[in-house]
């Protein structure tokens, strides 16, 4: 068991390093942590754990049964719909209690009653980025919703009942070692969480480092290096594809192209922190016409942070409504990705820029007034105070606008050197808004009219969402709630005077690009661009393309797919960005001027697969020789840069130098000599060998090695993670593992008429360290090995599989 381990770094450990890497006292006195009667030996679990249980609750109407197969997977059989989702909170609670209150105590800014001064910095900017703010609009909107706010009580009410069950023994260790204890649940909580997501997967933005980019570079230069269409780009949507003409009519006010640009601007203030820009995912459908079995085919593998305990939990929720299986967040009730007796959905993210800054003019320091259409407007001054763990309380005044919040004014500038300007944030996320509806709606969806009316309520984040039926159809809608923006606008900070600036519309529900049973046969997103040229909306510039292309390459390919195919499809380690970008490499290296040891490396670039497998020492030369001509080529503009600013897309180098190797920035413009292609290719390459030459000697050239891929704790107690895990692929992959981000849930499901599923995540169901089920599909999942899904009925309560039974009356 994992809990050993623990126990022993426990006994000798002072420090803990929290989600901002930053190390911490324990709290706990070390005798009380490792007591007997209390401490951590109390989280030990046994081998032969009994869940088993029968348990009364005065808030249920009827009768559930779980039953607890050989995974812990719960299946959970309700006779009334919310008693279901009572029981789900119960169980999220059981199982990932602390996870649960840790993310909603980090969105709400509160992260400082935990872990002391050391989150303040994160506690003012989620608190200024108006995190509460927003979870407060959607709770309005849940609140005239009876059948989400019935959903929401019930779930509250069953991570509540669990909670009054806690004693002190039964604390999960997190709680022991930190030194506090679990408060009760609450609707916002929910809200907030689902916020947190929105941050996660909308709250990207690169608005002050384009903005000193588009001051820093010529305008000819600067569309060199930042282009808003990418030439190998294959979008979610085909190219070719009509839309109909736009209905908001966008106008882009005079001087737009010039205003907040100039030789002297630089803008210092900008968020600590930031979601990985890799946050996205694959998925895709084949309909019946390209499988073996004559059955649509649907695939999904979100890509976020790889944590335990793990951002997923799965479950099969049964009710007179519905009968649902798949991945559930702990924290929100229903089914998120999975699929029911009909049809199955999944997600990607949409990437779409839904965040915009805007400079705010205040009359004074005192934040009251601020100029807007000619005249000075009044604020709302919201006074936060924020808890801090040992220490008096800190109070933030936070200023709201017509905009939004000012996040950044001389009162907070992010921990980053300021320019002392002001800056209001606009974003989609503070807008009133019911997420769950969709999740609601989608469990319990029976056909292509019933996915289009859920997928309508979502709204932020933007999301590429995925259908599959029984009856054959396939489809997807790149949904979300989307402003309709001229040309630039939201890439860069823009000014806040007037309304001139301001959002004029989100784009209509019936204008949002889709497609419906195409004749290609499949549809699939990887979070490129949804579309190419022809859309009459302005959808930003930066999207990854790579995965993309690799995805509808292989679809279009493929005939007679099986559900094996797909699994082996998601697991693929092939390398499209090396495939187009080696041959630069090869092709200007002057292979004559290396010396033995360079001459080496150069032969395991030559002779690699393109294939980023575990072993694979190529991937990791390529990597590094792609990353010195990188810099090569930018570093020289970039000396004098105002930091922050924004680099290249890796895709912009690799496409500039196959369309002509006399690219502009090719040349060092600090050396009095014009260096041609060549003689940088062979300077980058040679610096690579320099780097490559220490990591072979660490023992670290394969690729698996190299790349270090984990799965951390959240605490990243390095006990209680799984580091170093025998796993290819990375960035530009389908197989998108990193080293701490990568497929969070793999899923493929076959559609047939007795449905075909399987799945895996990197994590166990249960939060608890000293449990056998606390990881135990990590090694399964870096091998590409996946569980098959048991979608069970009440009539195999006696099958073999079922481990334990969990019965809830009133």
């Amino acid at each position: 068991m994992r809990i050993i381990p623990f126990l022993v770094s426990a006994a000798v450990t002072t420090g803990l390093v929290v989600t901002l890497n930053t190390k911490l006292v324990l709290k706990a006195p070390l005798g009380k942590l490792l007591s007997p009667q209390h401490g951590l030996w109390q989280n030990a679990e046994p081998l032969n754990q009994d869940y088993a249980a029968d348990l009364k609750f005065p808030q249920l109407k009827g009768k559930v049964s779980v039953y607890l197969d050989d995974r812990l997977v719960p299946h959970i059989f309700a006779d009334q719909e919310n008693d279901a989702y009572f029981v789900q909170g119960f169980l999220h609670a059981k199982f990932r209690l602390w996870q649960m209150e840790l993310q909603t105590h980090s969105a709400a800014g509160r992260a400082s009653e935990i872990v002391g001064d050391i989150a303040l910095n994160h506690d003012r900017e989620f608190r200024r980025m108006g995190m509460v703010f927003a979870a407060e609009n959607s709770m309005k909107e849940v609140e005239k919703d009876p059948v989400i706010k019935g959903e929401c009580d019930s779930y509250t009410a069953g991570i509540n009942a669990y909670i009054e069950t806690l004693t002190e023994s039964k604390l999960p260790v997190e709680y022991k070692l930190l030194g506090y204890k679990p408060e009760k649940w609450s609707n916002l909580k929910t809200a907030l969480f689902l916020k947190y997501m929105s941050f996660d997967l909308a709250g990207g933005d690169e608005d002050f480092e384009m903005t000193n980019a588009k001051s820093f570079f010529s305008p000819e230069d600067f569309d060199k290096l930042f282009p808003s269409i990418q030439d190998s780009l294959d979008p979610i949507i085909p190219n070719g594809t009509k839309f109909a003409e736009s209905s908001i009519k966008v106008v882009k006010p005079s001087g737009a192209d010039s205003a907040y640009f100039g030789s002297n601007t630089t803008l210092a203030g900008i968020t600590v922190t930031k979601p990985d820009r890799d946050n996205g995912s694959n998925n895709w459908a084949v309909s019946g016409k390209k499988t073996k079995s004559g059955a649509p085919i649907l695939c999904n593998d979100p890509h976020l942070g790889l944590n335990l305990p793990s951002l997923w939990y799965e479950v099969q929720i049964s009710t007179p409504e519905f009968n649902a299986y798949g991945v559930s967040f702990p924290g929100a009730p229903g089914v998120v990705i999975g699929f029911n007796d009909s049809c199955a959905f999944g997600f990607t993210n949409g990437g779409r820029d839904v965040k915009d800054y805007y400079e705010i003019k205040f009359k004074d320091d005192s934040r009251q007034e601020y100029w807007f259409n000619n005249e000075w407007k009044k604020t709302t001054l919201k006074i936060e105070t924020i808890k801090i763990a040992g220490k008096p309380d800190y109070i933030d005044t936070v200023a709201y606008t017509v905009f939004g919040p000012v996040m950044y004014d001389k009162c907070f500038t992010g921990g980053r050197k300021t320019d002392d300007k002001c800056y209001a944030l606009r974003w989609t996320a503070h807008d009133p808004s019911n997420e769950l509806r969709i999740f609601n709606m989608l469990n319990r969806a029976k056909n292509y009219a019933d996915y289009t009316a859920a997928a309508q309520y979502l709204h932020t984040p933007g999301q590429n969402c995925l259908f599959a039926c029984k009856n054959g159809d396939i489809a997807l809608r790149t949904q979300g709630d989307f402003p309709a923006k001229w040309k630039g606008q939201g890439d860069f900070v823009m000014p806040g005077t007037d309304s001139s600036y301001m959002w004029q519309g989100m784009i209509p529900q019936s204008e949002v690009p889709l497609q419906y049973n195409p004749d290609r046969n499949f549809v699939s997103s990887a979070n490129q661009r949804p579309v190419g040229y022809d859309y009459p909306y302005y959808l930003g510039r930066v999207y990854p393309v790579y995965r993309g292309v690799i995805v509808n390459r292989m679809l279009s390919r493929m005939e007679n797919i099986t559900a094996e195919d797909m699994m082996k499809m998601q697991t693929d380690n092939y390398n499209v960005f090396a495939e187009m970008s080696r041959p630069v490499l090869l092709k200007n290296i002057r292979e004559a001027g290396l010396g033995v040891d360079e001459k080496k490396y150069l032969e395991l670039l030559k002779g690699w697969n393109l294939r980023n497998d575990v072993d694979d020492k190529g991937a990791t030369v390529f990597l590094i020789a792609w990353g010195e001509m990188e810099k090569a080529v930018y570093d020289d503009e970039y000396a004098k840069a105002p930091g922050p600013i924004e680099h290249p897309l890796d895709n912009t180098l690799t496409e500039a130098l196959l369309k002509d190797s006399a690219y502009k920035f090719v040349d060092d413009i600090l050396t009095p000599q014009k260096e041609t292609l060549p003689d940088i290719a062979t300077a980058a390459f040679k610096k690579a060998v320099t780097e490559l030459k220490k990591i072979e000697a660490e023992g670290r050239l394969g690729w698996a090695a190299f790349k270090h891929t984990g799965v951390n704790h959240l605490l990243r107690l390095e006990p209680l993670s799984r580091t170093k895990l025998p796993i290819g692929g990375g960035e530009h992959i389908i197989n998108a593992a990193k080293g701490n981000h990568g497929p969070s849930w793999r899923m493929v499901v076959q559609l047939s008429a007795k449905t075909e599923a399987y799945g895996v995540y990197p994590g166990g169901q249960n939060g608890n360290p000293g449990s056998k089920y606390y990881d135990n599909f990590v090694d399964d999942w870096a091998a590409g090995k996946y569980n098959k899904i048991w979608v069970m009925t009440k009539a195999e309560e006696k099958d073999t599989r079922v481990k334990w039974k969990m019965s809830f009356g009133n």
